[in-house]
């Protein structure tokens, strides 16, 4: 399978609009997608071996990445409604 990033607007296609809206208007969601997208990119150089690190610490940061991505979510469904 190939190596592939996780970008919020991949993830929630539907929601595009209001990303690119909260990423501009809400600080707290821009910290939040800043995060997640700075895991992303973390979990995608383990990954592809550019930056070493072992399984168990590879999965714990899938476990944030995860957590951050739900929290996410519930401030787009909250914003979509």
């Amino acid at each position: 399978m190939p190596l592939q990033h996780h970008p919020l607007v991949k993830e929630f296609p539907e929601h595009r609009d209001a990303i690119h809206r909260l990423k501009m208007d809400n600080a707290h969601f821009q910290r939040l997608m800043e995060e997640y997208e700075a895991l992303d990119k973390q979990i995608f150089r383990i990954e592809d071996g550019s930056e070493p690190s072992d399984d168990a610490h590879l999965e714990q940061l899938k476990r944030q990445r995860l957590a951050l991505k739900d929290e996410l979510y519930a401030l787009l469904q909250t914003a979509s409604r």
